[in-house]
């Protein structure tokens, strides 16, 4: 009986860790695996694409427009306040990896930023360059993480942005959600003109809300974007995923490709 008992134990035993490698070989193989393939076409747009150039130019072209009149009124403390990624860094090369390794993956996004070989995306060095020359403070707000101020601060320089120090660099600190601290904080002793994202949580009221409320929240503010607000293209990451998953990253690939084509708004023939 001991023999019987002992080997169907191990035939039970065994039939789960073949059921769990099954499950594991799907999940890794099998369509929801593939939410990294997906960004292929958004990746490919933002490296290839002369639209995305054009419409960085154009968003730079913009802010200079738009500093130019802000400056004639004479403001005191004029500030202008930037996102770093995907707004002045370019980190395609990650993504790209990304698309063709099938995940994302922590410790290669961080051996990234310490690369510190990120490339300045169309106008943005122009840009800064021409902010600084009339005297206006530049504040790059990041959420990157205070352990890569070292390597950004070294990028940036290595691209030609000026103001890139501790001082102007203003990166997340433990604990905190979101950039409004840091842009009150620089809102305390200087004039906020101009705000550069490509991300709506780059700007102040964006925050935790719905895809829904997202939206909503634009066309209450429309007034403000190429005014105030200057947002870049970004399709291949940012808060708009974030909120199809309900703000709930920490789901399953398999729920994250399940609301992907729930959100979906297809014409029905």
């Amino acid at each position: 009986m001991k023999k019987i008992t002992t080997f169907f134990t191990i035939m039970i035993f065994s039939l789960m860790l073949i059921s769990v490698n099954a499950n594991a070989m799907q999940e890794a193989s099998g369509p929801a695996c593939d939410l990294q393939k997906q960004n292929t076409m958004s990746v490919l747009w933002f490296q290839t694409s002369g639209e995305a150039k054009a419409l960085f130019h154009q968003g730079y072209n913009i802010g200079k427009m738009r500093l130019d009149a802000i400056l004639a009124k004479k403001p005191k403390n004029p500030a202008v306040v930037l996102d770093l990624d995907e707004t002045v860094l370019d980190n395609s090369p990650y993504f790209a990896w990304t698309v063709k390794n099938g995940n994302r993956n922590r410790e290669k996004w961080y051996e990234w930023m310490n690369r510190a070989e990120a490339k300045a995306l169309p106008g943005a060095v122009e840009f800064l360059t021409y902010a600084n020359s009339r005297g206006v403070k530049i504040f790059y707000i990041s959420n990157r993480r205070e352990a890569q101020k070292e390597a950004t601060i070294k990028n940036l320089q290595q691209i030609g942005a000026p103001q890139a120090n501790s001082e102007h660099v203003l990166l997340k600190q433990p604990g905190e959600k979101g950039k409004e601290t840091r842009r009150q904080h620089v809102a305390r002793t200087h004039n906020i003109v101009l705000l550069f994202g490509d991300n709506l949580g780059d700007f102040s009221g964006f925050d935790q809300l719905s895809a829904k409320e997202r939206v909503q929240n634009v066309e209450k503010r429309k007034d403000e974007f190429g005014k105030k607000l200057i947002v870049f293209p970004n399709p291949m990451y940012g808060d708009w995923e974030r909120a199809i998953y309900h703000k709930n990253f920490g789901i399953s690939n398999t729920e994250k490709a399940k609301l992907r084509e729930e959100s979906l708004q297809p014409f029905m023939p």
